[in-house]
């Protein structure tokens, strides 16, 4: 049987830091009873009995758990900015080549930064240890230096969300949250089946 990732969410608010806590600690009450949520010496949040990662951007808070691991997740918003430099920098010369053939250099340039951070995550190194010179796969899936993790990304529109799991990932179930409530429920197909939830 495969593995079953659960990722919320929700607008960021005042608080981001605050609202991501809280929403992980409402997704890890759905899958164990009475969690509590710690930080690992190196500020890894953990919830016992489950794999869990959180990451927020100016507008979003996104929260994943799975009863196993490895797991991370990152967001970024989507917003016109200068990554040229950046990308240069760090990404292996095949990612910049796929970069440039993509109709939008941007979003590209961020399935690819965020995978990087997703999977730093998901090592619980972040992107220490080369964590940025880590080649990715273009357009998701295994992560060639890493084989025990895959990529995908989640379908958010005004975002880019990557997730890291393990390689036997078979389902990713999105809800999608305006504070408490529920939002809406949409099912989506990618790589792996992804349902996104809501009212």
């Amino acid at each position: 049987m495969g593995d079953s990732v659960h990722v919320w969410v929700a607008p960021a608010g005042a608080e981001s830091r605050a609202t991501a806590h809280a929403l992980l600690l409402d997704l890890a009450g759905t899958l164990v009873s009475s969690p509590s949520l710690h930080h690992a010496d190196n500020g890894q949040p953990y919830v016992d009995g489950l794999a869990v990662s959180l990451s927020h951007s100016r507008d979003l808070v996104v929260v994943a758990a799975s009863v196993s691991g490895p797991l991370g997740v990152d967001v970024e918003d989507i917003h016109p900015r200068e990554v040229t430099a950046l990308a240069q920098r760090w990404f292996d010369p095949a990612e910049l080549q796929w970069m440039s053939g993509q109709p939008d250099y941007l979003i590209a340039f961020l399935h690819l930064w965020t995978a990087k951070e997703a999977v730093g995550k998901a090592l619980g190194r972040g992107l220490r240890n080369s964590g940025l010179r880590r080649r990715m796969p273009l357009g998701g899936g295994a992560v060639e230096s890493e084989p025990e993790l895959v990529v995908t990304y989640v379908p958010w529109e005004g975002a880019v969300v990557a997730l890291a799991a393990g390689a036997g990932l078979t389902e990713v179930v999105v809800t999608a949250h305006h504070g408490v409530a529920l939002r809406r429920r949409v099912v989506s197909r990618t790589s792996f089946p992804v349902v996104v939830r809501g009212s």
